[in-house]
C-alpha cells in the first residue's frame, strides 16, 4: 500500500523554526540526511491518513506491550 520511491524532485516550503531544528538535530543524532528523515516523515504521514490508522509495525509493538505489560497496565488504570 505504501508509495513506491523514485526521483527525487526538489521543492521550497515553510516550517516552525522549533520543528525544523529538532527534525535536523533528530536527523543528525541518527547519521543520516535530513531529505531522507524527510521523506520517511511524508511516507509515514501519508499512509497513516489513507489508511486511517496506524503503522502495522507501531499496532505489533503495541500488541507485544499489552501482552507483556497487562497486569501493570490494568493496576494503573485503577
Amino acid at each position: 500500500m505504501g508509495i513506491a520511491e523514485s526521483e527525487k524532485i526538489k521543492f521550497a516550503s515553510q516550517a516552525d523554526p522549533k520543528v525544523l531544528a529538532a527534525f535536523k538535530a533528530l536527523a543528525k543524532s541518527e547519521g543520516r540526511q535530513f531529505q531522507a528523515l524527510l521523506d520517511e516523515a511524508m511516507r509515514d504521514f501519508l499512509e497513516k491518513k489513507q489508511t486511517g490508522r496506524a503503522r502495522k509495525h507501531v499496532l505489533a509493538a503495541f500488541q507485544d506491550s499489552v501482552r507483556e505489560f497487562e497486569p501493570l497496565y490494568r493496576k494503573l488504570a485503577k
